[in-house]
């Protein structure tokens, strides 16, 4: 009777190990699969930057002294915001250098996890006078 037992409570704790294991192992894809969800964000958020940083080099796009737009399509749910600061700086004969211009492109959004999340980027530009 008293092997019966203990066989018994061997397998009930063979039972709760397993059952650990699973939920651990659970566990650990979910957060596997946020991190791969919130690297794929982040490589939209990359290509958005470069994208805009090429459209405003290009003069393709007007450039404002500031702009937000809530972005659509693939990047639904992200806002860009992109402001520009004219730079004082003169050349080497001291002679001011007009129509440069830093700008700053910034992503927001919120991840998987619910957390608000940003990327920045800033360049100049210089702006040829038509």
């Amino acid at each position: 009777m008293r092997t019966r037992g203990f066989i018994l409570f061997e397998v009930m704790l063979a039972v709760a190990i397993f059952t650990i294991g699973v939920i651990v192992l659970g566990e650990c894809v979910e957060r596997c699969i946020e991190a791969e969800l919130d690297k794929q964000s982040d490589v939209r958020v990359r290509r958005l930057l470069e994208n805009r940083m090429a459209e405003i080099q290009a003069n393709a796009i007007p450039l404002n002294d500031s702009i937000t737009e809530d972005l659509k399509g693939m990047f639904a749910g992200m806002t860009l915001k992109t402001t520009r600061e004219p730079l004082k700086r003169k050349n080497e004969d001291n002679q001011d250098l007009p129509n440069l211009f830093l700008v700053r492109t910034e992503v927001l959004w919120t991840r998987t996890d619910g957390e608000k999340d940003s990327r920045a980027l800033e360049f100049y530009v210089y702006q040829r006078q038509r």
